[in-house]
Protein backbone atom coordinates (compact mmCIF):
# COMPACT_ATOMS: atom_id res chain seq x y z
CA UNK A 1 0.00 0.00 0.00
CA UNK A 2 1.19 3.49 -0.80
CA UNK A 3 2.05 5.98 1.91
CA UNK A 4 -0.36 8.89 1.48
CA UNK A 5 2.07 11.20 3.26
CA UNK A 6 4.25 11.03 0.15
CA UNK A 7 1.65 12.83 -1.95
CA UNK A 8 1.46 16.56 -2.52
CA UNK A 9 -0.71 17.83 0.39
CA UNK A 10 -2.94 19.69 -2.09
CA UNK A 11 -4.07 16.26 -3.37
CA UNK A 12 -5.38 15.23 0.04
CA UNK A 13 -8.55 16.68 1.60
CA UNK A 14 -8.04 18.34 4.98
CA UNK A 15 -9.32 16.06 7.72
CA UNK A 16 -11.23 17.28 10.75
CA UNK A 17 -8.58 17.12 13.52
CA UNK A 18 -11.24 16.14 16.05
CA UNK A 19 -11.76 12.78 14.28
CA UNK A 20 -9.29 10.13 15.44
CA UNK A 21 -7.10 8.63 12.68
CA UNK A 22 -8.38 5.09 13.31
CA UNK A 23 -12.07 6.00 13.67
CA UNK A 24 -13.14 3.77 10.74
CA UNK A 25 -10.62 0.99 11.33
CA UNK A 26 -12.28 -2.32 10.48
CA UNK A 27 -15.32 -0.59 8.96
CA UNK A 28 -16.58 -1.28 5.45
CA UNK A 29 -17.93 1.70 3.54
CA UNK A 30 -19.76 1.91 0.20
CA UNK A 31 -19.81 5.21 -1.72
CA UNK A 32 -22.11 5.57 -4.71
CA UNK A 33 -20.81 8.14 -7.17
CA UNK A 34 -17.40 7.64 -5.60
CA UNK A 35 -15.34 8.64 -8.65
CA UNK A 36 -16.91 12.11 -8.73
CA UNK A 37 -16.28 15.41 -7.00
CA UNK A 38 -17.61 14.70 -3.52
CA UNK A 39 -17.40 10.93 -3.58
CA UNK A 40 -13.68 10.80 -4.34
CA UNK A 41 -12.79 13.33 -1.64
CA UNK A 42 -14.90 11.32 0.81
CA UNK A 43 -13.20 8.07 -0.27
CA UNK A 44 -9.71 9.50 0.30
CA UNK A 45 -10.71 10.86 3.71
CA UNK A 46 -12.25 7.56 4.81
CA UNK A 47 -9.23 5.54 3.69
CA UNK A 48 -7.05 7.86 5.76
CA UNK A 49 -9.35 7.14 8.71
CA UNK A 50 -8.89 3.39 8.32
CA UNK A 51 -11.99 2.36 6.34
CA UNK A 52 -12.17 -0.37 3.72
CA UNK A 53 -13.87 1.53 0.89
CA UNK A 54 -15.85 0.28 -2.09
CA UNK A 55 -16.72 2.78 -4.82
CA UNK A 56 -19.67 2.40 -7.19
CA UNK A 57 -19.73 4.69 -10.22
CA UNK A 58 -21.33 4.30 -13.65
CA UNK A 59 -19.05 7.03 -15.08
CA UNK A 60 -21.85 8.88 -16.85
CA UNK A 61 -20.48 11.31 -19.43
CA UNK A 62 -20.24 14.89 -18.18
CA UNK A 63 -20.99 14.03 -14.54
CA UNK A 64 -17.45 14.31 -13.22
CA UNK A 65 -16.35 10.72 -12.71
CA UNK A 66 -12.58 10.83 -13.12
CA UNK A 67 -10.00 8.11 -12.33
CA UNK A 68 -7.46 10.77 -11.34
CA UNK A 69 -9.77 11.80 -8.51
CA UNK A 70 -8.75 8.73 -6.53
CA UNK A 71 -5.07 8.65 -7.60
CA UNK A 72 -3.71 8.66 -4.02
CA UNK A 73 -5.83 5.64 -3.04
CA UNK A 74 -6.30 3.78 -6.34
CA UNK A 75 -4.68 0.63 -4.93
CA UNK A 76 -6.46 0.88 -1.61
CA UNK A 77 -10.12 0.88 -2.72
CA UNK A 78 -12.42 -1.48 -4.59
CA UNK A 79 -14.13 0.08 -7.63
CA UNK A 80 -17.28 -1.27 -9.27
CA UNK A 81 -18.18 0.46 -12.52
CA UNK A 82 -21.85 -0.29 -12.23
CA UNK A 83 -25.17 1.54 -12.19
CA UNK A 84 -27.22 2.21 -9.06
CA UNK A 85 -30.28 1.19 -11.10
CA UNK A 86 -28.91 -2.34 -11.51
CA UNK A 87 -30.80 -4.36 -8.90
CA UNK A 88 -28.53 -7.40 -8.99
CA UNK A 89 -25.39 -5.31 -8.66
CA UNK A 90 -26.79 -3.28 -5.77
CA UNK A 91 -27.94 -6.42 -3.98
CA UNK A 92 -24.33 -7.59 -4.10
CA UNK A 93 -22.35 -4.43 -3.29
CA UNK A 94 -24.39 -3.37 -0.24
CA UNK A 95 -23.75 -6.64 1.59
CA UNK A 96 -21.56 -6.43 4.69
CA UNK A 97 -21.18 -2.66 4.42
CA UNK A 98 -21.24 -0.78 7.72
CA UNK A 99 -21.98 2.57 6.03
CA UNK A 100 -23.47 3.54 2.68
CA UNK A 101 -22.90 7.09 1.46
CA UNK A 102 -25.37 7.58 -1.39
CA UNK A 103 -23.97 10.42 -3.52
CA UNK A 104 -24.73 9.22 -7.06
CA UNK A 105 -27.27 11.17 -9.07
CA UNK A 106 -28.16 13.18 -12.14
CA UNK A 107 -27.10 16.75 -11.29
CA UNK A 108 -27.15 18.54 -14.65
CA UNK A 109 -29.72 21.35 -14.43
CA UNK A 110 -29.71 22.11 -18.17
CA UNK A 111 -30.16 18.45 -19.11
CA UNK A 112 -33.07 18.36 -16.67
CA UNK A 113 -34.85 21.03 -18.70
CA UNK A 114 -34.18 19.26 -21.98
CA UNK A 115 -34.96 15.70 -20.88
CA UNK A 116 -36.72 14.99 -17.57
CA UNK A 117 -36.38 11.22 -17.62
CA UNK A 118 -32.74 10.79 -16.47
CA UNK A 119 -33.66 12.70 -13.29
CA UNK A 120 -36.61 10.41 -12.66
CA UNK A 121 -34.74 7.25 -13.57
CA UNK A 122 -31.41 7.89 -11.84
CA UNK A 123 -32.38 9.98 -8.82
CA UNK A 124 -35.70 8.38 -7.96
CA UNK A 125 -35.52 4.83 -9.31
CA UNK A 126 -31.80 4.61 -8.53
CA UNK A 127 -32.28 5.68 -4.92
CA UNK A 128 -35.17 3.25 -4.46
CA UNK A 129 -32.99 0.47 -5.88
CA UNK A 130 -30.17 1.24 -3.45
CA UNK A 131 -32.46 1.47 -0.43
CA UNK A 132 -34.37 -1.69 -1.29
CA UNK A 133 -31.10 -3.56 -1.75
CA UNK A 134 -30.06 -2.44 1.73
CA UNK A 135 -33.41 -3.47 3.21
CA UNK A 136 -33.20 -6.94 1.69
CA UNK A 137 -29.49 -7.64 2.13
CA UNK A 138 -28.02 -5.44 4.86
CA UNK A 139 -30.67 -3.73 7.02
CA UNK A 140 -28.17 -2.75 9.73
CA UNK A 141 -26.13 -0.53 7.39
CA UNK A 142 -26.08 3.18 8.18
CA UNK A 143 -27.01 5.45 5.25
CA UNK A 144 -26.04 9.05 4.49
CA UNK A 145 -27.87 10.63 1.54
CA UNK A 146 -26.79 13.89 -0.10
CA UNK A 147 -29.46 16.07 -1.66
CA UNK A 148 -29.40 19.74 -2.54
CA UNK A 149 -30.45 23.13 -1.22
CA UNK A 150 -32.41 23.38 -4.49
CA UNK A 151 -35.07 21.28 -2.80
CA UNK A 152 -36.26 24.46 -1.09
CA UNK A 153 -36.81 26.39 -4.33
CA UNK A 154 -37.61 30.08 -3.92
CA UNK A 155 -37.38 31.27 -0.34
CA UNK A 156 -38.71 34.34 1.43
CA UNK A 157 -37.16 33.98 4.88
CA UNK A 158 -33.37 33.97 5.15
CA UNK A 159 -31.41 32.13 6.42
CA UNK A 160 -33.29 29.00 5.39
CA UNK A 161 -33.90 26.39 8.09
CA UNK A 162 -34.68 22.72 7.58
CA UNK A 163 -38.34 23.41 8.43
CA UNK A 164 -38.79 25.81 5.49
CA UNK A 165 -41.25 24.77 2.77
CA UNK A 166 -39.79 22.63 -0.01
CA UNK A 167 -40.99 24.02 -3.33
CA UNK A 168 -38.30 23.19 -5.92
CA UNK A 169 -38.54 24.92 -9.29
CA UNK A 170 -37.10 22.26 -11.59
CA UNK A 171 -37.38 18.52 -12.01
CA UNK A 172 -33.75 17.99 -11.05
CA UNK A 173 -34.47 19.37 -7.56
CA UNK A 174 -37.88 17.69 -7.42
CA UNK A 175 -36.22 14.33 -8.07
CA UNK A 176 -33.66 15.01 -5.33
CA UNK A 177 -36.43 15.85 -2.88
CA UNK A 178 -38.28 12.69 -3.88
CA UNK A 179 -35.10 10.66 -3.34
CA UNK A 180 -34.73 12.24 0.10
CA UNK A 181 -38.31 11.25 0.94
CA UNK A 182 -37.59 7.68 -0.19
CA UNK A 183 -34.57 7.47 2.12
CA UNK A 184 -36.61 8.97 4.95
CA UNK A 185 -39.37 6.42 4.38
CA UNK A 186 -36.91 3.52 4.59
CA UNK A 187 -35.66 4.99 7.86
CA UNK A 188 -39.09 5.46 9.45
CA UNK A 189 -40.89 2.41 8.03
CA UNK A 190 -38.12 -0.17 7.58
CA UNK A 191 -35.70 1.06 10.30
CA UNK A 192 -32.82 1.59 7.84
CA UNK A 193 -30.94 4.16 9.90
CA UNK A 194 -30.45 7.13 7.57
CA UNK A 195 -29.41 10.77 7.47
CA UNK A 196 -30.59 13.22 4.81
CA UNK A 197 -28.35 16.17 3.91
CA UNK A 198 -29.14 19.24 1.80
CA UNK A 199 -25.89 20.57 0.39
CA UNK A 200 -25.31 24.14 -0.74
CA UNK A 201 -22.99 25.33 -3.52
CA UNK A 202 -19.91 23.14 -3.00
CA UNK A 203 -16.62 24.13 -4.63
CA UNK A 204 -13.06 22.87 -4.57
CA UNK A 205 -10.68 20.26 -6.02
CA UNK A 206 -11.83 17.25 -8.09
CA UNK A 207 -14.94 18.85 -9.62
CA UNK A 208 -15.65 18.42 -13.30
CA UNK A 209 -14.37 21.37 -15.36
CA UNK A 210 -15.70 20.43 -18.79
CA UNK A 211 -18.86 22.51 -18.81
CA UNK A 212 -20.70 25.17 -16.77
CA UNK A 213 -24.02 23.40 -16.35
CA UNK A 214 -23.45 22.91 -12.62
CA UNK A 215 -20.84 23.96 -10.09
CA UNK A 216 -20.78 27.67 -10.89
CA UNK A 217 -17.98 28.53 -8.45
CA UNK A 218 -15.71 25.88 -9.93
CA UNK A 219 -16.49 27.10 -13.45
CA UNK A 220 -15.49 30.59 -12.38
CA UNK A 221 -12.18 29.08 -11.25
CA UNK A 222 -11.56 27.57 -14.66
CA UNK A 223 -12.29 30.84 -16.45
CA UNK A 224 -9.98 32.76 -14.11
CA UNK A 225 -7.12 30.28 -14.54
CA UNK A 226 -7.58 30.35 -18.31
CA UNK A 227 -7.40 34.15 -18.25
CA UNK A 228 -10.92 34.48 -19.61
CA UNK A 229 -13.92 36.60 -18.64
CA UNK A 230 -16.22 35.50 -15.84
CA UNK A 231 -19.78 36.45 -16.68
CA UNK A 232 -21.71 37.56 -13.61
CA UNK A 233 -25.43 37.38 -14.34
CA UNK A 234 -27.76 40.30 -13.66
CA UNK A 235 -26.39 42.92 -11.27
CA UNK A 236 -24.21 40.41 -9.42
CA UNK A 237 -26.10 40.90 -6.16
CA UNK A 238 -27.83 37.51 -6.02
CA UNK A 239 -26.80 35.79 -2.79
CA UNK A 240 -25.51 32.26 -2.44
CA UNK A 241 -23.91 30.17 0.27
CA UNK A 242 -20.60 28.68 -0.93
CA UNK A 243 -19.01 25.79 1.00
CA UNK A 244 -15.51 24.40 0.50
CA UNK A 245 -15.48 20.69 -0.34
CA UNK A 246 -13.28 19.60 2.59
CA UNK A 247 -15.73 21.15 5.05
CA UNK A 248 -18.56 19.32 3.28
CA UNK A 249 -16.76 15.98 3.49
CA UNK A 250 -16.05 16.46 7.18
CA UNK A 251 -19.76 17.16 7.69
CA UNK A 252 -20.67 13.85 6.00
CA UNK A 253 -18.22 11.95 8.17
CA UNK A 254 -19.25 13.68 11.40
CA UNK A 255 -22.91 13.01 10.63
CA UNK A 256 -22.26 9.31 9.98
CA UNK A 257 -20.57 9.01 13.37
CA UNK A 258 -23.34 10.82 15.27
CA UNK A 259 -26.09 8.54 16.57
CA UNK A 260 -28.38 11.50 17.26
CA UNK A 261 -28.21 12.52 13.58
CA UNK A 262 -30.00 9.46 12.24
CA UNK A 263 -33.51 10.14 11.04
CA UNK A 264 -32.76 13.85 10.65
CA UNK A 265 -32.48 16.31 7.75
CA UNK A 266 -29.60 18.79 7.88
CA UNK A 267 -28.43 21.78 5.90
CA UNK A 268 -24.73 21.50 5.06
CA UNK A 269 -23.58 25.00 4.26
CA UNK A 270 -21.25 27.81 5.20
CA UNK A 271 -24.16 29.85 6.53
CA UNK A 272 -22.43 32.97 5.17
CA UNK A 273 -24.27 34.99 2.50
CA UNK A 274 -22.12 36.04 -0.46
CA UNK A 275 -23.07 37.66 -3.75
CA UNK A 276 -21.70 36.59 -7.13
CA UNK A 277 -19.91 39.86 -7.73
CA UNK A 278 -17.87 39.40 -4.56
CA UNK A 279 -17.11 35.80 -5.51
CA UNK A 280 -15.82 36.86 -8.94
CA UNK A 281 -13.82 39.79 -7.59
CA UNK A 282 -12.18 37.66 -4.88
CA UNK A 283 -11.33 34.89 -7.32
CA UNK A 284 -9.74 37.22 -9.88
CA UNK A 285 -7.69 38.83 -7.12
CA UNK A 286 -6.49 35.48 -5.74
CA UNK A 287 -5.73 33.88 -9.09
CA UNK A 288 -4.13 37.05 -10.51
CA UNK A 289 -5.62 36.17 -13.87
CA UNK A 290 -8.90 36.52 -15.69
CA UNK A 291 -11.49 39.29 -15.40
CA UNK A 292 -15.21 39.59 -14.80
CA UNK A 293 -18.13 41.48 -16.29
CA UNK A 294 -21.89 41.73 -15.91
CA UNK A 295 -23.97 39.63 -18.29
CA UNK A 296 -27.70 39.09 -18.91
CA UNK A 297 -29.14 35.76 -17.84
CA UNK A 298 -29.29 33.00 -20.42
CA UNK A 299 -32.81 31.57 -20.89
CA UNK A 300 -31.78 28.33 -19.11
CA UNK A 301 -30.34 30.16 -16.11
CA UNK A 302 -33.29 32.54 -15.88
CA UNK A 303 -35.77 29.64 -15.91
CA UNK A 304 -34.15 27.98 -12.90
CA UNK A 305 -32.88 30.96 -10.89
CA UNK A 306 -34.44 30.64 -7.41
CA UNK A 307 -33.26 33.99 -6.08
CA UNK A 308 -31.26 34.66 -2.93
CA UNK A 309 -30.30 31.75 -0.73
CA UNK A 310 -28.21 31.03 2.30
CA UNK A 311 -28.77 28.35 4.88
CA UNK A 312 -29.17 28.21 8.61
CA UNK A 313 -26.69 25.66 10.00
CA UNK A 314 -27.67 25.86 13.67
CA UNK A 315 -29.26 22.40 13.65
CA UNK A 316 -26.18 20.52 12.45
CA UNK A 317 -23.97 22.53 14.80
CA UNK A 318 -26.20 21.70 17.77
CA UNK A 319 -26.77 17.99 17.07
CA UNK A 320 -23.62 16.92 15.23
CA UNK A 321 -21.16 19.51 16.44
CA UNK A 322 -20.00 20.33 12.90
CA UNK A 323 -19.32 23.77 11.50
CA UNK A 324 -17.24 24.93 8.51
CA UNK A 325 -13.72 26.16 9.17
CA UNK A 326 -12.47 27.18 5.70
CA UNK A 327 -12.78 30.84 4.68
CA UNK A 328 -13.73 31.74 1.13
CA UNK A 329 -10.26 33.09 0.39
CA UNK A 330 -8.56 29.98 1.75
CA UNK A 331 -10.89 27.66 -0.15
CA UNK A 332 -10.50 29.53 -3.44
CA UNK A 333 -6.73 29.63 -3.04
CA UNK A 334 -6.52 25.86 -2.48
CA UNK A 335 -8.85 25.28 -5.44
CA UNK A 336 -6.75 27.45 -7.77
CA UNK A 337 -3.56 25.76 -6.58
CA UNK A 338 -5.05 22.30 -7.21
CA UNK A 339 -6.17 23.01 -10.76
CA UNK A 340 -3.00 24.83 -11.68
CA UNK A 341 -1.06 21.75 -10.56
CA UNK A 342 -3.36 19.07 -11.97
CA UNK A 343 -5.55 20.83 -14.53
CA UNK A 344 -4.40 18.53 -17.35
CA UNK A 345 -6.51 15.80 -15.76
CA UNK A 346 -9.64 18.00 -15.88
CA UNK A 347 -9.26 20.51 -18.72
CA UNK A 348 -10.98 19.60 -22.00
CA UNK A 349 -12.60 21.67 -24.72
CA UNK A 350 -15.07 23.92 -22.92
CA UNK A 351 -18.79 23.87 -23.55
CA UNK A 352 -20.08 27.39 -23.00
CA UNK A 353 -23.38 27.98 -21.26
Amino acid sequence: MSDLSLYNPILLPMLDPSIAPDTFAGKRVLITGGMGFLGSALAISLVRLGAEVMIVDHMLSGHGGNPFNIAPIQHRVHVSYTDIRDTSAMNYVVRDQDYVFHLAGQVDHVLSLQDPFPDIDINIRGTATVMEAIRRNNPTARVVYTGTRGEYGETTNLPVTETAPTMPKALQEISNLTAEKIVDMYDSVHSIRSIMLRLTNIYGPRAQMQHPRYGVANWFVRLAIDGETIKVFGDGQIIRDFLYVDDCINALIRCALCEAAYGEVFNVASGIPLNFRTLAETLVEISESGRWEFSPFTPERAAQEPGDFYADVCKIKQIVGWEPTTTLREGLLRTVQFYRAYGKHYWTAKEQA
